[in-house]
């Protein structure tokens, strides 16, 4: 079943003025939904019951009936989820109790992340990256790892992508990039000042832009063209950015898979013929080093 409040969050920006205030209400407390009926969440909510049914169907449920109970069960299964596993790292924690919960907690980023995919949206991507002259890159930190992850995958398809470490060379790109190209900008807070500048000279050149970032209102959401979404939340320890660069991997290997998929034979072929043996690997023996020797 999918989520009912993911999927609320990330419509909500599509909402009307009334139904964002009672998507802000809900969001940050769902427990209403499953407390209230629709006339007494109308009432506390400052709405009516015909906002609330507009908002269902907006999310994607055939009115407040359908939701509630999708808000129901999603809330049963987090609650759940915090009896099994305390998502916070303690001074008390126990190196097992490390390896569970930093585990448990990249699961759930994939869970959500799934979730959030869009069939629609990612067969958009997959068409602007192969009909691209130039794939261009972006991320800073740990994005960056995720960029240079994507940089060597469609190196292995023979598809021309450019990626710099440096904000400056990355601002060069975005300058040289035009309508034949394609960006993608990787940014899990969705307000990298430095990405941010080089989506807006993209945008200028009319380069259609794809955003792997989290499922909030930001700017470089704002400035994208389409929207793979992450969800993961980051807080204390996990601020070195763990599950949302675990995401956006996952996402990348999704874009990728999909793209190769899309060119079945040809990337068969392209993946052969770039696959790198290692020493002794064609005659089976192992490879001995100078130290074996």
């Amino acid at each position: 079943m999918s989520s009912a409040l993911l999927k609320l969050r990330e419509q909500s920006r599509l909402f009307s003025t009334t139904e964002q205030e009672i998507a802000e209400h809900i969001l940050s407390n769902p427990q209403l939904v499953v407390d209230m009926s629709i006339h007494q969440l109308a009432k506390h909510t400052f709405s009516s019951a015909s906002s609330i049914v507009r908002l269902c169907n907006h999310t994607g449920y055939s009115g407040y009936k359908e939701f509630r109970k999708a808000v129901t069960y999603e809330l049963a299964m987090r609650e759940q989820s915090k009896r099994i596993e305390q998502q916070e790292i303690s001074h008390s924690d126990s190196l097992q109790d490390i390896i569970d919960k930093i585990t448990y907690a990249n699961i759930v980023s994939l869970e959500e992340t799934r979730e959030l995919m869009d069939v629609a949206t990612l067969r958009a991507c997959v068409d602007l990256i192969k009909n691209a002259r130039v794939v261009y890159l972006f991320g800073l930190g740990a994005s960056l790892v995720a960029a240079q992850d994507a940089y060597l995958k469609l190196l292995r398809l023979n598809k021309l992508a450019i990626i710099n470490d440096d904000w400056h060379s990355q601002l060069l790109q975005a300058k040289n990039a035009d309508s034949q190209d394609v960006g993608i900008v990787i940014s899990y807070s969705g307000a990298t000042t430095e990405v941010i500048e080089c989506m807006k000279i993209m945008k200028e050149n009319k380069v259609p832009v794809i955003a792997i970032t989290r499922c909030v209102n930001s700017p470089v959401s704002e400035l994208a063209d389409q929207k793979l979404y992450t969800t993961a939340n980051e807080s204390v320890f996990r601020s070195g950015a763990m599950a949302s660069r675990t995401s956006q991997l996952n996402i990348i290997d999704i874009l990728y898979t999909a793209l190769a998929n899309d060119q079945y034979d040809t990337s068969l072929e392209q993946l052969s013929r770039t696959h790198i043996q290692k020493p002794g690997q064609s005659s089976g023996k192992p490879y001995k080093t100078s130290s074996q020797t």
